[in-house]
């Protein structure tokens, strides 16, 4: 799973649109959030939306390039975690739907 976190709704459909296009992910999620952090020595609170992908670890490297193309924040947050537990189909349908 990678994740990352846009304050516009139109970035994010970029990002997601480009990832599936070049079959980098298998699929998306977007959630609206409410995000607290410390930026320039403020704390700061906003309204931001988190994209979630299924992929493959081996093409981290690839999404995160691609996510920094079109990404507007300074420093994005691009993080990725292991799904440690999952049905077959499941991970088939993610081997078979990317690249």
């Amino acid at each position: 799973m990678v994740v990352t976190l846009c304050d516009r709704v139109d970035i994010a459909n970029k990002i997601i649109e480009r990832l599936l296009e070049k079959k980098l992910v298998a699929g998306s999620q977007m959630t609206k959030v409410n995000s607290k952090y410390w930026w320039n020595n403020q704390l700061e609170e906003c309204d931001e939306y988190k994209l979630e992908f299924r992929t493959k670890e081996s093409l981290f490297s690839e999404i995160k390039d691609e996510i920094d193309k079109i990404h507007n924040y300074e420093v994005a947050e691009i993080s990725s975690y292991e799904i440690t537990y999952a049905n077959g189909e499941f991970l088939k349908w993610i081997d078979d739907n990317t690249q």
